[in-house]
């Protein structure tokens, strides 16, 4: 049985956010697309996430303003973040820095670099050569030290194991 995305009797920032993110999943997709993964089809092989809670997960993204539908390739729609949804950016940072220190013994899986001067930016967003905070799209993600990406991830796991500014659609 699914648990209520609504916290009850409780009246505070946090809790209005976690009903927004605090879902499986939601936080991936998000991170996907700060990556640049825009298609239903390529969050459904990066995530591995059952089409029909992708289908839900994106339609309540799209209603709280945190993603946008618009137009791709053909007939295909995209999925792109708005600018509430980049001001995600600091928290899906935060837990991968966490998850980081606490859970990857093979090193960091990516390192993020402004493109400005190829500076490691910090968990901050201040890079750690110029001292600038650099925006989301003066982002760079590079490959880090535990990322070891097999044959078998797939497209998209390829593209993401590459140097690649933030927010460029894969495709």
């Amino acid at each position: 049985m699914a648990l209520p995305r609504e916290y009850t009797n409780q009246a505070c920032s946090m809790v209005r956010a976690l009903e927004i993110v605090g879902e499986r999943w939601t936080l991936l997709i998000v991170r996907d697309a700060v990556f640049g993964v825009r298609r239903f089809s390529d969050f459904v092989e990066h995530l591995g996430i059952p089409r029909a809670v992708l289908t839900e997960r994106l339609e309540f993204l799209i209603g709280e303003g945190v993603l946008a539908r618009v137009p791709g390739s053909g007939k295909r729609s995209e999925y792109e973040l708005t600018a509430k949804g980049r001001g995600l950016w600091p928290v899906v940072r935060a837990l991968s820095a966490w998850g980081d220190e606490h859970y990857a013994p093979s090193g960091r899986r990516r390192v993020f670099v402004h493109a400005g001067c190829d500076g490691e930016v910090a968990q901050s967003g201040t890079c750690l050569r110029c001292g600038e905070d650099v925006a989301l799209i003066e982002t760079v993600m590079t490959p880090g030290p535990g990322l070891t990406p097999s044959q078998e991830d797939g497209q998209v796991s390829a593209i993401l194991s590459q140097p690649r500014p933030l927010l460029r659609p894969i495709h």
